[in-house]
């Protein structure tokens, strides 16, 4: 079959990546388990990161990466309703680990679960012809463009339970998207618009701001990565009261200013940080204002399918920076390590 393949670890990525049409196909489906003829996969930023490597993570090479795919049912292992086959469908990549606890291990019940992703820490993932996911992470999604169903998986997901479960977002509170124009930004830009929030976005690119208004930002904030510190306009457009919710994949670029920017009682949601882990913070600031700090990591098959419903019922949709035949995953690479995409760079493998 056809995939792109991380032939290597190394950083930059793309001159690892090899398109082969011959690779081996997946094994029947296992029990539970079905097989997705791909029609669509999508790019995150953890592509890049199985790429470069994950710290505290042994990964063989070569591999094949993706978290997001749009697929059709071809196949069904046993104890699989055989109303599946033939579904277009999208999977939730975080699979959940289940651990035997130790006899002395108190109660795991206030805990957060753990994730494994397909695509990262399992492979193949869904840039390739064909691949096995568990059936229980399944969502039907119709006749919807396979494109952007693809899109929409894995960074909704993050956002919704950023966003719903973990903030516990209301309608008219009012939040602020750090680096827009990746696809967690962008598609919780859109959630936070559905819920009936003012949004503000911040990028250093003005052009990815001026897209963001028009998907209905109401402020964007140019951030110029000097000593300038946009928690100055937050404040202003909010009549100092601060934004009720932060929500930042950026990390110690911009840490701080999103703290500077909650309003008392509010909540700095985080999914990442790809400028790097080591922030300044304020604990003054955050004991005083009883802030929140919050961590969000994928979510639920449930909370998936929550997200999905938003998206089969055109409430929600992603956005889809360019669409890109397979045969050419190295320019998809490029254009993602680059960061020169606004919205989810997408591979078509199939019709």
């Amino acid at each position: 079959m056809r995939a792109a393949v991380v032939t290597k670890q190394g950083n930059p990525v793309t001159p690892n990546i090899a398109f082969h049409t011959d690779w081996p196909d997946p094994e029947p489906p296992a029990p539970g388990e079905v097989q997705l003829r791909t029609l669509c996969s999508a790019f995150n930023h953890m592509d890049l990161w199985v790429g470069r490597g994950v710290p505290g993570l042994d990964l063989a090479y070569p591999r094949i990466s993706g978290c997001d795919g749009c697929g059709i049912v071809e196949a069904i292992g046993e104890g699989v309703d055989p109303a599946w086959l033939n579904k277009r469908a999208i999977f939730n990549a975080a699979q959940l680990v289940h651990r035997s606890p130790a006899p002395s291990e108190p109660t795991a019940a206030t805990l957060a679960p753990e994730y494994e992703l397909i695509g990262e820490h399992r492979s193949p993932g869904a840039h390739c012809e064909r691949f096995n996911v568990p059936a229980h992470s399944l969502a039907a999604v119709g006749d919807a463009d396979p494109a952007e169903a693809a899109a929409f998986g894995l960074t909704a997901l993050t956002a919704y339970s950023m966003l719903k479960t973990k903030a516990d977002l209301r309608p008219g509170q009012t939040v602020l998207i750090t680096g827009i124009g990746g696809g967690v930004a962008t598609v919780a830009l859109a959630l936070a618009k559905h819920i009936g929030c003012p949004t503000i976005v911040t990028s250093r690119h003005q052009w990815k701001l001026d897209r963001a208004k028009e998907l209905g930002a109401d402020l964007g904030i140019l951030d110029t990565g000097d000593d300038t510190d946009f928690s100055r306009e937050v404040r202003k457009f909010t009549n100092k009261r601060g934004v009720d919710l932060a929500l930042d994949s950026v990390g110690k670029a911009t840490h701080l200013q999103c703290i500077k920017s909650l309003a008392r009682g509010g909540a700095y949601v985080t999914p990442g940080c790809t400028t790097g882990p080591n922030a300044t913070t304020d604990l003054a600031r955050i004991f005083w204002n009883q802030l929140r700090i919050l961590g969000s990591t994928m979510g639920t098959d449930d909370e998936f399918r929550e997200a999905v419903a938003l998206f089969r019922t055109g409430r929600v949709r992603p956005v889809v920076d360019r669409v890109i035949p397979a045969e050419r995953a190295t320019e998809a690479y490029e254009t993602l390590e680059a960061g020169e995409q606004f919205g989810k760079l997408v591979l078509r493998w199939s019709d």
